[in-house]
């Protein structure tokens, strides 16, 4: 099923192309929130599953993907903008749920913790309370590599990071998007890493104390990046929260493997609609990383 496409005006200042799967069964709408370097497509094996229970709700940020040629990008986006974008989004669309993954959650907490009053509850995927030595060691080796527009080693150092436990089809296509990206992408990505090693992380959990809806958090068994028990962190400050760990996983969790993407989709569905409401989807489309390939 395609998605009907927009452009969506933030603030008179940024204009977001967004994709919206309908489903005129479900009565819950949910929003997917990027990681780093991300556009819609990223999400092609998570929307197979949610979109048979659920409206679904893509967009990219301003500065990437379809939203790039309708933005200006003389300076950097912060996270905290990025917030405000989801707010706006969670408004436009009437939002009831959000998933994000990896950096995107760092906007995503923010937001959170302001409390949209629309929003139930929130799945937070690969992304952990601390910035552990794995994860510092990556990003501090990107700085250099994005300051000097170096594609090859751009690429290449995603797929043998985060990226170590994806199917070879999937490093194919990740080289090929992250090695071609614009300037002004890197210089984004650069922006944020500086923040991120150089402000305390701790902001993030003061966001989550702010929380007061139910928040699940999902990571991969083999995730050495933003670890699973990185994420139980935030259990001492999160007042109703969930945490699965996804095994013989990595960061990227449903992109790596059949199992991994059926242990990931039980997480969620488990959590965003209890057993007594489940209902088998008329249409279920199994994982399949050539057709993620050709989706993306």
């Amino acid at each position: 099923m395609k998605p009907e496409t927009a452009i969506v005006e933030i603030f008179r200042k940024y204009k977001v192309y967004t994709e919206r799967y309908l489903n005129d069964a479900a009565d819950k709408t949910i929003i997917l929130v990027n990681g780093s370097l991300a556009t819609t497509a990223s999400f092609a094996q998570t929307v197979r599953y949610l979109q048979p229970r659920f409206n679904v709700i893509l967009y990219d940020q301003p500065y990437a993907g379809q939203s790039r040629p309708h933005n200006r990008h003389d300076q950097p986006i912060r996270k905290e903008d990025e917030a405000e974008i989801l707010l706006e989004l969670i408004e436009h669309f009437c939002a009831d749920h959000v998933l994000s993954f990896s950096w995107g959650g760092a906007a995503t907490l923010l937001a959170l913790a302001q409390r949209p009053r629309r929003i139930e509850k929130a799945v937070i995927n690969s992304f952990a309370a601390r910035i552990n030595e794995p994860m510092r060691d990556y990003l501090e080796s990107g700085l250099n590599f994005l300051q000097a527009c170096d594609r090859c080693n751009v690429g290449c150092l995603v797929n043998n990071t985060i990226g170590k436990h994806l199917p070879s089809l999937f490093k194919r296509f990740n080289y090929r998007h992250v090695s071609s990206l614009a300037e002004h992408e890197y210089m984004q990505l650069h922006f944020h890493i500086r923040e991120v090693l150089t402000q305390d992380t701790q902001c993030y959990v003061a966001c989550a104390e702010a929380i007061d809806i139910p928040l699940l958090f999902v990571n991969g068994e083999w995730d050495e990046y933003t670890t699973a028990r990185d994420a139980r962190l935030f259990a001492d400050h999160v007042r109703r929260c969930q945490f699965r760990t996804i095994k013989n996983a990595g960061h990227f969790l449903d992109m790596e493997h059949k199992a991994a993407w059926h242990d990931t989709q039980q997480a969620l569905l488990g959590f965003l609609q209890p057993v007594s409401r489940l209902a088998k989807p008329k249409h279920a489309r199994l994982w399949t990383a050539d057709t993620a390939a050709q989706t993306a």
